[in-house]
């Protein structure tokens, strides 16, 4: 996708990240500090509307092809925009505390909050809503995604890298000005298609619905169930979890014939451990109903969407 649609995402990086460095330049050198601080406020707000306009064009092209162009993007992730911001801020002090606190408890709140936009933009959800969210939706699947951003932060440093040579014969405020729009501008989307797709692939393994209104695939995962203790009983005519017997039928009518013709006892149930009817657990190595096979882990494919990711 990253490089089917380069010149799509590309174009959306570069106009925000340029018109954020030439405004701020502007006004250091206009009003100075006061400037300066200004311009450092429009660049935050140039980040979480680069990160909502990304995410929503990653939503865009899913289906083959760009239906929304480079204004139709930004109109539609202004919206977002106030949202992704109070989360964003909300996370990185929670996620700096967690650093300080010996990194693993800084890493672990990347991870599980690491889907709190594509939650707000794609999912519907606000600020606050999208924390919790974003944790029930990576639970389960947590060292699948953190060894996905450990990938990706792998290559970004390798991109840093080669960006580096290719400035190094400029002076250091241009090597250090255009550094930062053209490896903005790279990297950028490629991150927001990492997490948007893990988004879509995770939402799919858990049955959720993935775009705000969207309904529920049969079965499909639910706060309630990941809230419910192991081995807490399920909800009447719910498929039962893989591996697990059916309960038992329920009892049949006085005078109502079984299986074999005869007519059963009254309220005599039926034969405990019979499989029950479409929704039984999968043999094993099968899908289940939420569309992944037992053990979890990512599949092939992007969210079901039949694509390779």
């Amino acid at each position: 996708m990253y490089k089917r649609f380069f010149s799509h995402f590309v174009i959306i990086s570069f106009v925000i990240y340029l018109v954020i460095a030439v405004v701020t330049a502007l006004l250091s050198l206009a009003a100075g500090g006061w400037g300066s601080f200004i311009g450092g406020l429009l660049s935050l707000f140039g980040v979480f509307l680069l990160q909502a306009a990304l995410v929503k064009a990653v939503q865009d092209v899913r289906d083959g092809r760009v239906d929304l162009d480079l204004r139709a993007t930004l109109e539609a992730a202004l919206p977002f925009v106030g949202a992704v911001a109070g989360a964003s801020i909300l996370a990185s002090i929670a996620i700096a505390i967690g650093f300080v606190l010996l990194i693993v408890p800084g890493l672990i709140l990347l991870t599980f909050w690491s889907l709190i936009v594509p939650w707000i933009v794609i999912g519907g959800s606000g600020a606050m809503e999208s924390f919790g969210h974003s944790w029930r939706t990576v639970r389960g699947y947590a060292w699948n995604v953190f060894g996905t951003y450990v990938l990706t932060f792998l290559i970004l440093i390798a991109a840093e890298i080669v960006i580096s040579f290719i400035l190094i014969v400029l002076p250091y405020a241009w090597r250090s000005f255009i550094s930062n729009i053209v490896s903005g501008t790279l990297v950028a989307p490629f991150v927001a298609l990492v997490v948007t797709l893990v988004y879509y692939r995770l939402t799919a393994a858990h049955g959720e619905p993935a775009e705000a209104g969207a309904p529920a695939a049969a079965g499909a995962w639910s706060a309630a169930d990941a809230q419910a203790a192991p081995g807490a009983p399920s909800e009447p005519g719910a498929p039962s979890e893989p591996g697990t017997p059916s309960q038992p039928s329920a009892p049949s009518e006085p005078g109502t014939p079984d299986a074999s013709g005869a007519p059963s006892e009254p309220g005599a149930p039926s034969e405990p451990g019979a499989p029950s009817e479409p929704g039984a657990p999968s043999e094993s190595g099968t899908p289940d109903a939420h569309g992944t096979a037992p053990g979890g882990g990512f599949g092939p494919y992007d969210g079901g969407s039949g694509r390779p990711a």
